[in-house]
């Protein structure tokens, strides 16, 4: 066996020929600090001219057959959201620490953990060594100043919440949300790739892929974002190691829960720095942020609603 290339990611999965395959980039050490992975990929690609045309490929069992020969930071809290709730900016505020490893929606997760519906060769257990492996590899330990590893899921990873937390029985889960109506509206202008009929395996979301084939955009986005909440009262409900977030709590005072929930200590020179970070916009990080409220409701969103409700009544009593 190879010695495992220091600094080097697994970061996409394809099929040739039948088989799957796995692509490896060469982070060179560069931390994770865009606000979404896929950004980090393209950045890491162009960092070495020399080798943008070449392809470095394995099989995907390389992956768990390196994995021990990384030193890694375990991860300290999973960021599950229903989309468009801030999640983003929270994962960019604690990005500006340079001991904290932020890792926001990485595309080889979702490879990962959507392989079922792609390869049925690929049981439970061999995808959860899989999953487990992979976040060795984006954990690394490259400078030795980190010591807490982030794991922002993609929206959609709410469903995947029982393998979470088999995976990570002891992590604090992190759920954070926002009113429906506004979720639904910032879809409405940018969809994202949930709100597309299609992009996303509909019975991921508990859905029939026929009766939802021929749905209304609109109509397919409330389906949506009601299942989302009905996931995160679910969860809620069932795990005592869950932390409630809204949106409306503001990400200064969200960033404070969140250090305190999962035992991390922040100076005041971490405070101040988040607190720069957290007047710009997201994802362009030289905007300043401005909040543009749009007030269309969508009248069939009455049950995502009313779910938003329970979950806050859930917030509200367990932060008494």
């Amino acid at each position: 066996m190879f010695d495992f290339p220091f600094n080097w990611v697994p970061y996409k999965l394809t099929t040739k020929g039948g088989q799957i395959q796995c692509y490896w980039l060469n982070t060179y050490g560069e931390p994770f600090t865009e606000p979404f992975f896929d950004e980090t990929i393209l950045k890491c690609k162009g960092l070495d001219a020399r080798y943008a045309a070449i392809s470095s490929v394995s099989d995907v069992k390389m992956v768990t057959g390196w994995a021990n020969q990384v030193s890694a930071v375990e991860p300290t809290a999973i960021i599950f959201h229903v989309s468009r709730c801030g999640s983003t900016l929270v994962s960019q505020l604690l990005a500006t620490l340079s001991e904290n490893i932020v890792l926001a929606e990485v595309p080889f997760f979702d490879d990962v953990l959507r392989l079922p519906y792609k390869y049925q060769e690929f049981d439970q257990p061999a995808i959860t060594k899989l999953f487990t492996d992979a976040v060795k590899y984006y954990g690394q330990k490259r400078t030795g100043k980190e010591h807490s590893l982030f794991i922002k899921t993609d929206s959609w990873h709410l469903f995947f919440y029982k393998q979470f937390r088999e995976l990570y029985p002891t992590i604090p889960f992190i759920i954070m949300y926002r009113k429906p109506d506004e979720v639904f509206n910032s879809h409405r202008k940018q969809p994202g790739m949930q709100a597309v009929n299609g992009l996303i395996e509909p019975q991921l979301f508990g859905f029939d892929a026929n009766e939802v084939a021929n749905m209304h955009p609109d109509d397919y986005l409330v389906a949506v974002i009601e299942s989302y909440f009905k996931q995160c009262l679910e969860i809620a409900v069932a795990d005592s190691q869950c932390l409630l977030l809204n949106y409306n709590e503001g990400p200064m005072q969200i960033i404070e829960k969140i250090a305190a929930f999962t035992k991390t200590e922040l100076t005041p020179q971490d405070i101040l720095k988040m607190t720069e970070r957290s007047r710009y916009h997201s994802k362009r990080r030289g905007e300043v942020f401005s909040e543009v409220n749009n007030h269309q409701t969508h009248f069939k969103l009455d049950k995502a609603i009313e779910l938003y409700n329970l979950l806050e009544e859930k917030r509200k009593t367990a932060t008494l």
